[in-house]
Formats: C-alpha cells, sequence, structure tokens
C-alpha cells in the first residue's frame, strides 16, 4: 500500500499498525458522540474496526471497485486481540481484587444464581430459535439443509450473542467436522450484536430508571474493616509502576488458562474445559491484590498503570477482533440468522436484569455489573464503569463471570447433543 501517490510508501507491519492507529483515532471519535446521554463509548473502536474489515478485507472491494481486498496476516491480529485481551482482564483483577472476596462473601449465592439464570436463558433462546427455524420458518441459508448443521449454526450464534470464545471452541470441538464452519460463521454474524448490544443495555438502565448514581455508587461501595487493618509498611517496588509484577501475572494466568479439564471419557482426546487466558489471567490477578503482597514485597501495580493498561487492552482487543469479524460479516452475513443472535442477546439480558432487580434484589450497579460478567462481555465492563464512575462495578462482573463461563460451555454442548 502506498500513499499520497507511493511519496510516502507504507507496507507490511507499517501498513498494519498505520491502520490499527487509524482506526483508534477514528473509533474514538465516533464513540465520543452522545445522543441523549448514550455513546457508544469504546465501542466505536469495534464499530470502526468491523466497517474496516467488511469494507476493506472482505470481497466486497472486489466486486464493488474491483480491487484486491486487504489481506492482513492472520497471527498480526490474533497477537494484537491476545495481547489487549491480557492487558484488559489483567488489569480489572487487579482493580476488582482488594474488594472481590468481601462482595462474594456477601453476594456469592445471588452471583452464581445470577450467572447461571442469564446463560439458560440464552440456552433456551437458542433451542426456541431451532425450534421456530426447523418448524415454522426453514433453515434460511442453501449451506445449511439438515437440522445437524442448523443447530452448529444456532450454537454458533449463541457463542456470538454472548461473546464466548470458550463456548465457541467447545461447540466446534463437539460438532461433526463437516459442520465446524457453520459454527464459526454463526459466532461471527452474532458477535457484533452480542457487543454492542450489552455496551448499550449498561448505559441505557441508569437512563431509564432515572438512577441516583451517586447513590448507586455508595450502595456498592465495600467498606474495609479498620479493625482488621493491616500494619502500614514500607514495600519493596521492584518497578515504580508495576509493570513486573503485571508481567508475572500475565506469565501465571496464561499458564492456569491453559490446564484442561476432561469433560468427556475421551480424557484429553475428548472435550475439555479449560479457563483460558482470560479466566486463567482474571483468576491470577484477583489472588495477587487480594494478598497485596508477600512479606515486604508489593504486588500490586500502581493505579496509573491499571487504568492505562485496561483501557488500552480494551481497545486492542475491540480491534483485533473487529477486523476479521466485519470481513466474516459480509461474507456470510444472512439477515434471519442476525435476529436470531439479537433474540439470544436481548433476552438474557432483560431476565437477567429482572431476576437481578425482583429476585435477588441487587442494587442496580451490582446488578449491571453481574450481567456483563454473566454475558462474558469484556467491552460492556468497560463501558460500565465509565457510565457508573466507579470501578468497584469490576468485582461484581469478576464474580460472575466464572460461574457464566463454564455454564455457557455445558449449554452450548448439551444442545448439541440433544439433536
Amino acid at each position: 500500500m502506498e500513499l499520497f501517490g507511493g511519496v510516502i510508501p507504507i507496507t507490511g507491519v507499517s501498513f498494519f499498525l498505520f491502520c490499527v492507529f487509524a482506526i483508534l483515532f477514528v473509533g474514538y471519535a465516533l464513540g465520543r458522540i452522545t445522543i441523549k446521554g448514550v455513546s457508544l463509548g469504546d465501542a466505536g473502536v469495534f464499530i470502526v474496526a468491523l466497517l474496516f474489515g467488511a469494507l476493506f478485507c472482505s470481497d466486497f472491494m472486489t466486486n464493488t471497485f474491483g480491487a484486491q481486498p486487504i489481506e492482513f496476516n492472520h497471527d498480526w491480529l490474533s497477537i494484537v486481540e491476545s495481547f489487549g485481551l491480557i492487558l484488559f482482564v489483567t488489569s480489572v483483577g487487579f482493580i476488582a481484587g482488594p474488594k472481590f472476596f468481601a462482595n462474594m462473601k456477601k453476594n456469592f449465592k445471588s452471583y452464581v444464581l445470577l450467572g447461571l439464570v442469564i446463560i439458560i436463558a440464552g440456552g433456551l433462546s437458542a433451542l426456541g430459535c431451532i425450534m421456530l427455524g426447523e418448524h415454522v420458518l426453514g433453515y434460511g441459508a442453501e449451506s445449511v439443509t439438515d437440522i445437524d448443521g442448523f443447530v452448529a449454526m444456532i450454537v454458533g450464534l449463541l457463542s456470538g450473542s454472548l461473546t464466548s470464545t470458550p463456548a465457541f471452541s467447545a461447540a466446534k470441538a463437539t460438532v461433526a467436522p463437516e459442520y465446524q464452519s457453520l459454527v464459526s460463521v454463526g459466532h461471527g454474524i452474532a458477535y457484533i450484536f452480542g457487543v454492542v448490544g450489552v455496551v448499550l443495555f449498561v448505559q441505557l438502565i441508569p437512563k431509564l430508571t432515572k438512577a441516583d448514581m451517586a447513590a448507586e455508587r455508595a450502595k456498592i461501595s465495600v467498606k474495609q474493616d479498620e479493625s482488621k487493618a493491616k500494619k502500614i509498611v514500607k514495600l519493596l517496588h521492584l518497578d515504580h509502576m508495576g509493570i513486573c509484577v503485571f508481567s508475572l501475572a500475565a506469565i501465571l494466568g496464561t499458564v492456569v488458562g491453559k490446564i484442561k479439564i476432561p469433560m468427556s471419557s475421551q480424557g484429553l482426546d475428548g472435550t475439555c474445559f479449560s479457563l483460558t487466558t482470560t479466566g486463567g489471567c482474571l483468576l491470577v490477578s484477583l489472588v495477587l491484590s487480594h494478598f497485596g503482597r508477600v512479606g515486604k514485597l508489593n504486588l500490586m501495580p500502581a493505579e496509573s498503570t491499571l487504568k492505562l493498561f485496561r483501557e488500552l487492552g480494551l481497545v486492542l482487543f475491540l480491534v483485533g477482533a473487529g477486523i476479521p469479524g466485519g470481513a466474516d460479516f459480509v461474507a456470510y452475513f444472512n439477515g434471519m440468522y442476525f435476529v436470531y443472535g439479537i433474540i439470544m442477546t436481548i433476552i438474557p439480558m432483560i431476565i437477567g436484569y429482572l431476576f437481578a432487580k425482583y429476585v435477588l434484589k441487587l442494587s442496580l450497579l451490582n446488578n449491571l455489573g453481574s450481567i456483563t460478567g454473566g454475558m462474558t462481555s469484556t467491552p460492556a465492563l468497560g463501558t460500565l464503569i465509565s457510565t457508573a464512575g466507579t470501578e468497584d462495578v469490576a468485582a461484581a462482573y469478576a464474580a460472575t463471570y466464572p460461574i457464566a463461563l463454564i455454564a455457557v460451555v455445558l449449554i452450548s454442548q448439551f444442545i448439541i447433543l440433544m439433536f
């Protein structure tokens, strides 16, 4: 690729990085636009990344302009996405950790129940879409001609609606080899609304309920027991920003996330469950920040480092996921499947919100924080922190996320085995 008539030649990695920063620039500008108090926020980056992938990295270029689409090395996109995700979830774990276990002790049953309710609602929505498509509307695409293929597509839509990579991986491993591509297509179609829908939901609910955010922040705040406060000691800092400790959490989290737990009689050769890098980094950073130190060695990165890494990690993740998502969306888009994806995103959110509010009696921010965890929505958590004006909501996300992570994998496999 050459810019300005070849005066500025930019190719290879340089061009890729040029595109990443261009997406960030335009995405932040789009996310800043506010209509009646609601904005896309960081999801603006995701929208621009999707559009970039759809316009420049798909057959749209060839069909419209007769030009070759841009082809990025998939490893580059994967690195950007994975690196961003590690930065984000590790930061969230460190931020939530000091109050996480106290919050869990107070609301443990509520978090478990809500996580299960959200995922079960998603699973029932998926089953409803299967019944509707099989008996009423038909499968809806020439590439899907039988019930097994349609189920594979729906399970892919479910994983995309809940933005769940573990469910996506488990579904691909469970279906027959000839249907694995359909799982991928479904995941890509539903992923877009799966991100944007939850981002908008956590902003709209406080507006619609006319919530007093100052009062809601006070409700979610976990007070420290001063009688049990630790003596103040001078701690050893390995570096003033805490990047060394942050890196340790990322290393340990990656290792923990790779541990596989067999879920079938075939052992490690069959279907396995793992926390993935996301869950592993979240768990390790929660534990390290809970203890805070080992002897006189500080285990907490600086607050400024965590805020920077959380924001940078989120937008890098959105770019890495958005570009290929946009390309796939153009290649495989089907209106009926997109509607199914919307259904499987909206119904679990609404049911989860009502269940948390009227049955579990959770405060608004605990409610919404738990929903971002139950929907396994990383981008929505970033938006909620900005909307709520407090990072305490991260504790609710971190508490519900593991429950939802396990449940959505099991539900996806159960649906496949039913048919």
